[in-house]
């Protein structure tokens, strides 16, 4: 499991087109490091201990999974790719682009090529005034003092002006705004649930994961499947119908769409394969009868993974009772998929081959299968 850390980095330019340099910057960071959750008003400020323009200068607050010297290292190559040339001499000079980590959660750390919390932001108003728009209530673990109460105290009595020009978010280019209700599906071990949660993490979207974990049946199903496939399938169908009609029918202002790890068509999909026909056809019609009222998504996005893959995220994720499962049907499974999206009409679909990504540890194919979502 990885965990993100709230990290705030102030960003400074006095070279060229600054304010396109601030922005290619925030761009690069949503990019490499993580998630961009809040951006500042962009402030014009002297340059401050040598002669040169006046800087532009503004904070983000990112969510990260780096840990703090590969983060520094990574704001280093950005700087480095937008321009910026190592400093000859120890003395301040115009820049296209500087990039600090002025806080990393609550950490203190203290080495000759990394300072955390950064040590001269409480001296100076360029930092404290953007951070303030963002973290007014966010406390210095060092001096204890929250933001806001370090800007009234700064002695820096440097003039500083709000540029009336606002940065955009990279988040925004994504446009899932679009829709209502997305469901994410795929075979066993695809990764549904794991680009449900970071899409409902990331875009602010009401999270809908299947039960499957509670239902009693699925052990003794994956152990004896003739004796126990109408009995779990049974079960599924009551379970999703529950939860999927009060999850749909149970709107949150606070948030802007849902997302689910699955579509309630999954249970024909399945039932397809375990299922006798005699004993499938009767499914049917309860089917039917069960889920002819329910909403169906507006974006169904279909994670397909290779078998062998598939395996590979079975094994990793260590369920005593998935550890029988066959190739065959998981290869039965994935036939029953495609079969019935070929089938749908009405249905906006989207069928993405993922078998060479890992969207859970790269950010680079996690936004590229964004990307792929969105075209």
């Amino acid at each position: 499991m990885t965990f993100t850390k709230t990290v705030y980095i102030a960003l400074g330019s006095n070279k060229g087109n600054k304010l396109q340099y601030l922005q290619s910057a925030v761009d690069a960071i949503f990019e490499k490091i993580g998630l961009v959750n809040k951006i500042s008003k962009v402030y014009k400020t002297p340059a401050l201990g040598f002669e040169g323009d006046a800087f532009f200068n503004a904070c983000i607050k990112v969510e990260t999974e780096l840990k703090p010297k590969k983060l520094l290292k990574a704001l280093k190559q950005i700087e480095k790719e937008l321009g910026r040339s190592t400093k000859k001499t120890d003395k301040y000079e115009s820049r296209e682009i500087d990039l600090d980590i002025l806080f990393y959660d609550d950490a203190v750390i203290e080495e000759k090529s990394l300072m955390i919390p950064h040590p001269e932001l409480h001296k100076r108003k360029f930092v404290l005034k953007p951070l303030q728009d963002i973290a007014k209530d966010f406390e210095h673990c060092k001096l204890n003092k929250v933001v806001s109460e370090l800007l009234k105290e700064c002695q820096d009595d440097s003039e500083i002006e709000s540029v009336n020009i606002w940065l955009k978010n990279p988040r925004k280019n994504f446009g899932f705004s679009d829709y209502n209700f997305i469901a994410i599906e795929g075979n066993i071990g695809a990764g549904k649930t794991s680009l449900s949660k970071k899409i409902a993490h990331d875009f602010n979207a009401k999270l809908i994961l299947e039960r499957f974990a509670d239902n009693p049946f699925l052990p003794k199903f994956y152990k004896e499947p003739e004796r126990y496939a109408f009995t779990l399938e049974m079960s599924f169908l009551a379970d999703r119908y529950q939860q999927i009609s009060d999850d749909l029918s149970q709107l949150d202002l606070f948030k802007d769409f849902m997302v689910s790890d699955y579509d309630v068509h999954k249970s024909l999909i399945f039932s397809k394969v375990t299922l006798p026909e005699d004993e499938f056809r009767l499914y049917r019609k309860l089917f039917f009868q069960v889920y002819k009222d329910i909403a169906r998504p507006d974006l169904y996005v279909y994670l397909y993974q290779n078998t062998e893959r598939l395996q590979a995220n079975i094994k990793k994720r260590g369920r005593k009772y998935e550890k029988e499962i066959q190739d065959e049907y998981l290869e039965k499974i994935n036939s029953g998929y495609l079969s019935f999206l070929r089938n749908q009409t009405d249905l906006n679909v989207k069928i993405i081959d993922i078998s060479d990504k890992d969207f859970v540890k790269k950010r680079e194919d996690y936004l590229w299968l964004l990307s792929e979502i969105n075209s």
